[in-house]
């Protein structure tokens, strides 16, 4: 790892609107108009209108272009359009690029987004139905004969690796559901709103693949998010207080592959996690201590422990314990286990509400938030801070 130095992006540049659609199960339209109602919503939020956009960043996943999109919202000329690899691994990684993009003068205003029907259409938890030959297909091949179809079943491998090198049970899960829904409970904007559940109700739900239960995985969802990234000082003369971008940063670990990575040498941790979590720290002059807000990338719980222990919150083993004395205010707006899984977009946007000081579950005096990206695949992660 060569960064050892302040981020150069560090103050440069902030995310001044969030919008989203409603998160359902059953949208009723198309995934370009849900991207259009998205990015209409932040743009309305940052006071700024379609024609001051000249950037666009999504995931190589979303079905709705730059271009389409920019057209629907009836945009002007862009300088600047890009997208990011690696499902929900690009959430954080979309900000990344809407920060270069700014800090380097390429474009002025970058708008980041993510729609889709993930409930009633496509539905990512059925797994594997087809692929076109492609080395990442190949990678998947070894795995898939055996069994192992689903994003839980990829998942479950490392669980249970995680659960026997440290003595626990399935329980040590629970916690992160626990608290999740909590907050979700709180939440109108969540799927889950007003109904919590206990560590009973987690052991009691339906074995998903062991040891995950259903209330282990995160939910599916209609929906769109979207965020607009400016320069700070062009933030500040809009409605909301910036939410800077003080840090931001990618990461993949040696033998890394899509969710399958069965072969390196440690199945209890997150390489990529690490990279990302090194890479920030430095660059940010920040540590885990500095932080008043996670908001974790929870696709499964499982995934959470093991991102706080990559991010050096406690130690192996412990994240469990961590979680359940409530160390650290979590997933604040429910998390995907909670409120919507929107590939990770929403986590950022709750991010950005704590800065603000506007969150639902908002934690008094937040002003350094950790937003982290899918796990599991080559991943992201950044952190926001006040403006001073």
């Amino acid at each position: 790892m060569s960064a050892r130095v302040r981020d150069p992006l560090s103050g440069r540049a902030a995310v001044a609107g969030i919008g989203a659609t409603e998160f359902s199960k059953d949208s009723g339209r198309s995934e370009l108009r849900l991207a259009v109602e998205a990015v209409r919503a932040a743009l309305d939020d940052a006071g700024l209108t379609p024609g001051d956009v000249d950037g666009l960043v999504t995931f190589t996943m979303d079905t709705s272009p730059e271009i389409t999109v920019a057209q629907a919202c009836g945009m002007g000329d862009l300088s600047f359009f890009s997208r990011v690899h690696y499902g929900g691994g690009a959430a954080c990684a979309t900000v990344l690029q809407a920060a270069l993009a700014v800090a380097a003068g390429v474009a002025e205003v970058v708008v980041c987004y993510r729609a889709f029907n993930e409930r009633s259409g496509r539905r990512f938890g059925a797994g594997v139905q087809h692929r076109e030959p492609s080395a990442e297909g190949a990678a998947l091949g070894w795995a898939l004969p055996f069994g192992l179809l689903t994003p839980a079943s990829w998942v479950a491998m490392a669980a249970q690796r995680y659960l026997h090198r440290y003595g626990l049970t399935p329980e040590a899960f629970g916690h992160v559901a626990v608290v999740d829904r909590r907050y979700a409970a709180t939440n109108p904007a969540a799927h889950f709103y007003g109904r919590p559940i206990t560590l009973a109700d987690h052991a009691a739900s339906r074995w998903i693949v062991e040891p995950l239960r259903l209330l282990d995985c995160c939910q599916e969802t209609d929906g769109g998010q979207a965020l607009v990234v400016t320069s700070v000082d062009r933030a500040r003369d809009l409605p909301h207080p910036p939410a800077v971008v003080a840090t931001a940063a990618q990461g993949a670990g040696r033998g890394q592959e899509q969710m399958t990575s069965f072969y390196r040498d440690d199945l209890a941790g997150l390489p990529e996690t690490g990279v990302v979590a090194r890479r920030l720290w430095r660059t940010a002059g920040l540590g885990p201590g500095d932080i008043d807000v996670g908001i974790l990338y929870d696709h499964f719980t499982p995934f959470v422990l093991m991102q706080l222990e990559e991010f050096g919150f406690c130690g192996r083993g412990e994240a469990a314990d961590f979680v359940a004395e409530e160390r650290l205010p979590l997933n604040t707006h429910g998390g995907q286990l909670g409120e919507a899984y929107l590939h990770g977009m929403n986590g950022i946007a709750e991010g950005v509400r704590q800065v603000r000081g506007t969150a639902v579950n908002q934690v008094p005096g937040a002003s350094r938030v950790l937003v982290t990206a899918g796990t599991g695949v080559p991943t992201s992660g950044l952190v926001l801070t006040g403006d001073g």
